[in-house]
């Protein structure tokens, strides 16, 4: 079956005919009056879909995409001369400009700053999802070393214990030990 074509004339009467087709019959639009709107839309619209208006604005978009591929190659100079300070280099400002031009300059100086932070978040843009989820393994692996560090500090804090059970044994146990030596008492193993 033959798919539609959106400029080809409906086969069916559509909702905006029937009710054109309606507002005619009932009196309330004459078609000589839908026939002069028609008229004034494509007057309206013949700017936009005119064929010299379309090659024009298709000109502009590709002399758009030339200076913008010519930016991109040149993208390592521009970089460097945007970094490199330019002395002695003036420009007549009047004095009641003066104010804008300094925080404009600081603008810029932030920009330039930046610049290099801004370029790397948009280099990361198509690799967020691949960022995110290598993010949402490290975070499951962070919890579980958080999980066996807490058992670590648990097993440490019963073997502390156990070790100040001993400390406190060993005094008790050579004082018996010096007691049985001095009455020479020896104990049967």
């Amino acid at each position: 079956m033959a798919e539609a074509k959106p400029w080809d004339p409906p086969s069916e009467p559509n909702a905006a005919g029937l009710l054109l087709g309606h507002f005619v019959a009932s009196g309330l639009v004459t078609q000589k009056n839908l026939e002069i709107e028609l008229l004034r839309l494509e007057k309206d619209a013949a700017d936009v879909v005119h064929p010299s208006f379309l090659a024009q604005k298709c000109h502009t978009l590709q002399s758009m995409n030339n200076h913008l591929e010519a930016v991109l190659k040149e993208k390592r100079s521009l970089r460097q001369r945007l970094l490199k300070p330019m002395c002695q280099e003036n420009l007549p400002i009047e004095a009641v400009y003066h104010r804008y031009m300094v925080h404009l300059l600081e603008l810029a100086v932030t920009f330039i700053e930046r610049l290099e932070d801004h370029l790397e978040i948009i280099r990361n843009i198509p690799h967020l999802d691949e960022n995110l989820k290598k993010m949402s393994t490290a975070l499951a692996e962070m919890d579980i070393l958080v999980a066996e560090t807490a058992e670590l500090a648990e097993n440490i804090l019963k073997w502390r214990e156990q070790q100040k059970e001993i400390s406190s044994c060993i005094p008790r146990i050579l004082a018996e030990e010096n007691f049985l030596h001095k009455y020479d008492v020896t104990v049967p193993p």
